[in-house]
């Protein structure tokens, strides 16, 4: 089992030097992806509620650094060579989905190959009023969005007509390295964001999923990949639990649910001198002892 991480962009997290040490040292000691975030705008109060916490609260003030992901795994890209880039997630109906395809082929050309893209389609109503987008129907523009972008990926000159989207003979260059094939990566845990995942995604990604929740989730995945007559193991399972420790015992539940990659959500320290170090007891605790997980 693999082991990815998400602690860039965000608070200790987006400051130059923090991620470019942590990058580096992440690829160095085996680290599968760098997951990245994604919040244009966040609020001191808000009517809307946060889906990861019991008491619907987003856990950062306002006030807090949070990088724009693209440019943060660009950022990462140029002092690695191997490590998989990711968004954890990508909001992708409060972008321009002709813009944000442009951005992710390039991303992936300047990385190689190594960019997937994470998605999901939001929960603060909030956010999108700031941007002027409307919250309804996001889940309809999402699955629209990406079709837009695999089209522009894939075609040498694109036409698309749609209920968000229309234009003809647009030509979209460089196409990412496997062109309209880049991976695209579900986030959400309902039953409509699974149901997404199973019709169009290349992979699910789970946040707060605690290692007696894995194995119904996936199932519950793989049950709708079936009737969709897709092969389950050509999906990739991703899941994050929201802790700092896991055991050896946990580490097997999630092997045993078919866990393909276990996220670790982690800030590095305040202190750049000590990342080096903070890497190393992650390979220790996480990474080592995941490697010996089927």
């Amino acid at each position: 089992m693999k082991v990815g991480l998400f602690a860039l962009g965000i608070g200790t997290g987006a400051r130059p030097g923090a991620i470019l040490k942590t990058a580096a040292e992440a690829e160095r000691r085996g680290v599968s992806t760098l997951w990245v975030g994604e919040h244009v705008v966040l609020f001191d109060r808000q009517d809307s509620k946060y889906p990861y916490a019991e008491s619907g609260d987003f856990p950062l003030p306002g006030d807090a650094d949070w990088l724009d992901p693209f440019i943060t795994l660009t950022f990462a890209a140029a002092v690695t060579k191997t490590i998989r880039l990711a968004t954890g997630i990508c909001l992708v109906p409060e972008h321009n989905p002709v813009v944000l395809a442009k951005e992710a082929a390039s991303l992936d050309r300047l990385s190689g190959g190594r960019f997937a893209l994470g998605v999901g389609i939001g929960w603060s109503a909030e956010e999108f009023a700031a941007l002027g987008i409307p919250f309804e129907r996001r889940a309809q523009r999402t699955r629209e969005y990406i079709e837009v972008m695999r089209r522009l990926w894939s075609d040498g000159a694109a036409s698309f007509h749609g209920e968000f989207v229309n234009f003809d003979a647009a030509k979209c260059f460089p196409k990412p390295v496997r062109g309209g094939k880049l991976p695209i990566i579900f986030g959400g845990e309902s039953g409509p964001a699974l149901k997404r995942t199973a019709d169009i995604s290349n992979g699910w990604f789970g946040f707060n999923v605690g290692p007696d929740d894995a194995a119904p989730l996936a199932d519950k995945l793989r049950a709708m990949l079936k009737a969709n007559g897709r092969d389950a193991s050509e999906v990739e399972i991703i899941a994050c639990p929201y802790t700092k420790k896991i055991s050896t015992d946990d580490l097997k539940k999630y092997g045993a649910a078919g866990v393909n990659e276990l996220v670790i959500l982690a800030s590095p320290p305040e202190d750049e001198s000590q990342i080096g170090g903070w890497i190393e007891r992650l390979a220790r605790d996480w990474i080592e002892p995941a490697s010996k997980i089927g």
